[in-house]
């Protein structure tokens, strides 16, 4: 069995090597392999010979490295990363510090344990640590997630994550369309309408960044969000 880890990146030269190894270093349960797949979202920073750098002394890691020609959007770059994705299990792994990939095999255990079929990555549930910023950040977080789940009939605490860890079938086999950072409640929109589709969530940690430390998500793309939680909620 092998885990696909999508890592779109757009202007991560800081820390991307970083994240690379961390990845890299995850031993997964089960003996499940990793198969990463960095999506290069038309950078203009040296993201590119970093990656490129690292993959030339880690040629075991057998790293996939796709680029587009022009930036996308992140929600584009994970699109290219599902399309090449070839493992039985996919997760999209930002290429900054926030989120941490040792916490893999926790997202893994529901699905290898013969539960569930898509497992979310909650940093509002559990014990882990949560760096603190941001209030309206976390009341737009919240409204957000109130009203996917309202739409979706779910209860999940925390639909922006970015862990979201799909059997490779079920997630392939959804029409995406959004670009940016639409792509959260799109993709929990469609998967939540998946006949006898299995969702759970666990707890994880989060290390989140200022915008001084390369934070991207702004208002706008909140904005956007919540037209696609009507959106995909009204007419999928």
């Amino acid at each position: 069995m092998v885990l696909s880890i999508i890592i779109p990146a757009y202007n991560e030269e800081r820390t991307i090597t970083t994240i690379l190894e961390k990845v890299q270093s995850v031993e997964l349960i089960r003996g499940i392999a990793k198969e990463i797949v960095v999506v290069n979202d038309c950078s203009k920073d040296g993201t590119e010979d970093v990656v490129q750098a690292y993959m030339a002394t880690h040629q075991e890691a057998g790293i996939r490295y796709l680029r587009h020609e022009k930036n996308a959007g992140k929600g584009a770059a994970i699109h290219t990363g599902i399309r090449e994705a070839s493992g039985d299990y996919i997760i999209v792994q930002d290429a900054d510090l926030e989120y941490d990939p040792s916490e893999y095999n926790i997202l893994l255990g529901p699905i290898v344990n013969g539960f569930a079929d898509v497992v979310f990555g909650s940093r509002f549930m559990g014990g882990n640590p949560h760096r603190i910023l941001f209030f309206w950040h976390s009341i737009g977080n919240n409204m957000l997630t109130f009203l996917s789940n309202m739409f979706n009939n779910l209860n999940l605490t925390d639909m922006e994550t970015c862990y979201k860890l799909f059997k490779a079938e079920y997630l392939k086999g959804l029409d995406l369309k959004e670009k940016r950072f639409g792509f959260e409640p799109e993709v929990t929109a469609k998967i939540a309408r998946v006949p006898k589709v299995r969702i759970y969530e666990v707890g994880i940690s989060y290390y989140g960044r200022t915008y001084e430390e390369g934070k991207k998500i702004n208002w706008k793309d909140g904005l956007r969000a919540l037209y696609c939680i009507v959106k995909y909620g009204l007419l999928n």
